[in-house]
């Protein structure tokens, strides 16, 4: 059962491009037999970013803040620049009023998404460095939302900070801080115990969360028709232009830090963001979100294509990837 949970993970992993938009396209179509589960989604995200923060130790948060001013430039590139990029390009397009800037400024102001520790560790990053800075991200995350929120369409958008302060306690901040004291008091031997069994079952949970946030969009389908031949290329753009601001903004820092801040600030939790429109905004806010589900994890593939190119360019040889 160990060995086929481990296999499982890592097959899943190599998969995921396609998996996630396909259990995406799933939540469309099964939307009626899955709206009943909605409720759930909260709980699911929970248990996934509990998987995730079993794999850092107060050591790894040590090491990060021994370089602040990495960490400072990726959350000045993600929450700061990028939300600056998103709120233009979508103001530019559809109007400062429109649910679609919402929805683009929402996808840059959420946390780094978990998936960005695979492909950090694929391309030469700093697996540590990234795992560090999700948790910390994540920890931030009831202050980064609302304030971005807040600051972006406070006049335009009514929105009460204190639910989602609470929500994002519950679903990221308290699974974050248990899986790291479990990590620290079990000297790290935890993730290793639990890995085969729980990885594959937050596989799962991520899976569903994606689905279920689908089906709850899937009535709204039909106001889209119009929109979406200027929403899809906007998406497209922006999640390229996040990717390329963070690997252009680190140029001056070692090889594993710029690719590790590029990723960071490329790829966001994407299934906190649908959660988020969804619950606190018009559905229409939580389509840009979730088609950056479809663009992301393929430009994820392009950025590891052009990471590898740049860098052989560099030094003359192939990269050798950090091996997890």
């Amino acid at each position: 059962m160990r060995e086929f949970g481990l296999a499982f993970n890592r097959h899943f992993e190599r998969w995921m491009f396609i998996i996630i938009p396909g259990s995406l396209i799933l939540g469309f179509i099964f939307a009626s037999s899955l709206q009943r589960f909605i409720d759930w989604v909260p709980y699911l995200f929970a248990y996934v970013t509990l998987t995730m923060a079993i794999g850092c130790g107060l050591g790894q948060l040590r090491e990060v803040m021994k370089k602040p001013g990495v960490m400072v430039l990726t959350f000045v590139i993600a929450h700061v620049l990028s939300p600056l990029a998103a709120y233009g390009l979508g103001t530019l397009i559809f109007g400062a009023d429109s649910p679609y800037v919402v929805g683009l400024v929402l996808f840059t102001i959420i946390p780094i998404g978990v998936s960005t520790v695979l492909w950090v560790g694929m391309s030469g990053g700093s697996v540590p460095l990234m795992l560090a800075m999700v948790v910390l991200d994540s920890a931030l995350s009831p202050f980064v939302v609302p304030a971005g929120i807040h600051l972006f369409f406070d006049s335009a958008v009514e929105v009460k900070a204190g639910p989602i302060i609470i929500d994002l306690l519950v679903i990221i901040v308290l699974p974050t801080v248990i899986g790291v004291a479990l990590n620290q008091v079990s000297r790290g031997r935890v993730q290793g115990i639990v890995a085969p069994y729980s990885a594959p079952i937050s596989k799962f949970c991520f899976v569903a969360v994606v689905a279920l946030n689908a089906s709850a969009i899937a009535p709204h389908l039909g106001q889209l028709k119009q929109d979406m031949m200027k929403l899809v290329p906007i998406v497209i753009v922006l999640v390229g232009l996040c990717y390329a601001l963070g690997y252009i903004g680190t140029s001056r820092l070692p090889y594993d830090e710029q690719v590790t801040v590029s990723y960071a600030t490329g790829m966001r939790n994407i299934s906190l963001g649908i959660v988020l429109a969804l619950g606190y905004f018009s559905p229409l806010a939580a389509v840009p979100v979730v088609l950056s589900i479809l663009i992301q994890q393929p430009l994820a593939t392009v950025h590891h294509y052009v990471l590898q190119k740049l860098n052989k360019h560099k030094t003359g040889e192939s990269p050798v990837p950090h091996v997890r």
